[in-house]
């Protein structure tokens, strides 16, 4: 039987040192080869069909806001199982609105958590940081038992940390008390979809779960 935790640890090793290179040379690109993506994939806890829908979302999503925002802000889009949470900075709250009316019409949405805030974009040094963070917190659920790293997505904007996955309840207040330890977050927010321990089990049985414990 794979363990699958042994497995993601170089990853998240990976990821925490690629962030420390982002916050000094600027660069927020990471190579990650085939072998260790199938491995992502098939511990993830979405079917594939979604995994795909929420990428072809994100880049959606992105170009949508880019193209409304331009320089009077900046937007992240994050979908996780069609469920989509913006983050960043824009120029007032019409901005916002729309921003989320424009996102919202994108095909296969099914719900947004608004997290824009009305205020100046941040600095590059602020968003280095935030990928710092996103790396550390990472690498803290790699080496927390009982928690499956690449079942939870984290998004870091401001040092408030955005937790997303599907996880039961018991998982999630064990990922924002990790998160929560990480120095230099300021706050946790959880925005999971939950599943009892029932599902759990369910999904640890299926053909791409079965390295899970």
């Amino acid at each position: 039987m794979i363990d699958w935790k042994r497995a993601t640890r170089p990853l998240a090793t990976a990821v925490l040192c690629t962030a420390m290179a982002a916050s000094l040379q600027g660069c927020f690109t990471m190579a990650v080869g085939g072998a260790v993506m199938g491995t992502l994939a098939a511990t993830d806890r979405r079917t594939l069909g979604a995994q795909t829908e929420d990428q072809e979302i994100e880049l959606k999503g992105e170009a949508r806001a880019a193209n409304l925002v331009g320089g009077a802000g900046h937007v992240n889009v994050t979908s996780y199982n069609r469920r989509v949470l913006l983050t960043g900075e824009v120029r007032d709250d019409a901005m916002k609105q729309e921003v989320e009316r424009q996102i919202a019409s994108i095909q296969g949405v099914q719900s947004i958590v608004n997290e824009l805030s009305v205020m100046g974009t941040t600095s590059f040094t602020s968003r280095s940081n935030d990928t710092l963070i996103t790396g550390k917190v990472k690498a803290a659920f790699v080496d927390t038992k009982d928690l499956y790293a690449n079942s939870i997505k984290v998004v870091t904007e401001r040092g408030v940390v955005y937790l997303m996955g599907r996880v039961t309840q018991r998982e999630a207040q064990l990922a924002a008390n990790v998160a929560s330890g990480v120095s230099g977050v300021q706050k946790v927010v959880k925005i999971f979809e939950y599943i009892s321990e029932g599902d759990l089990q369910q999904l640890r049985q299926t053909p791409d779960n079965k390295g899970q414990k």
